[in-house]
């Protein structure tokens, strides 16, 4: 009976050490046995509207989501991933009209033009846009609001390339 155990014990570590199982919180499904680092280019303003402090706090965003949320290593150049890319366009535009005649919301628009290279896996390699839009009261100066509004739209664009890229989402 005792050899019986002893078996049937060794049997279970066995099998308990050949099993894992890998979960991750923030979404991230990353095989960091052969990804290790990732190269995030500088995001430069390319829209006709521009608002400077913008590229970086999309900069400091996007740096910062990829240090937080993975193990990867950041690197400057030969990334195992690699994104780079541009802020092609911050627009605003009327959205709502008062019954005076005029604007009483107004809708702030970025979009990020986004090129993604997995060294690792080329079929995960893409080129698209993300956007993300923002509401404001027409009564309120956008330089009251921008940074705000700003910020909220990175948050949600930043996301937005994390899932497309690690989280497979």
């Amino acid at each position: 009976m005792n050899r019986r155990h002893f078996v049937l014990l060794l049997l279970l570590a066995v099998l308990v050490s050949a099993c894992s199982i890998s979960y991750s919180f923030n979404g991230a499904s990353i095989d960091y046995t052969t990804t290790k680092t990732i190269q995030i280019d500088n995001f430069p303003i390319r829209s006709a509207y521009v608002w400077a402090p913008m590229q970086s706090i999309f900069q400091n965003r996007i740096t910062e989501i990829y240090a937080n949320q993975t193990k990867l290593k950041q690197v400057k150049k030969n990334g195992d991933l690699q994104l780079a890319g541009e802020i092609v366009a911050f627009d605003q535009f009327n959205k709502g009209i008062s019954s005076s005649g005029y604007s009483s919301q107004v809708q702030l628009k970025m979009t990020v033009n986004v090129r993604f290279v997995n060294n690792k896996k080329h079929t995960d390699d893409f080129e698209r846009q993300f956007t993300a839009t923002a509401e404001y009261d027409a009564s309120q100066q956008l330089n009251a609001v921008q940074e705000e509004l700003v910020t909220q739209m990175v948050k949600d664009i930043t996301d937005q390339i994390f899932n497309a890229t690690v989280a497979n989402w």
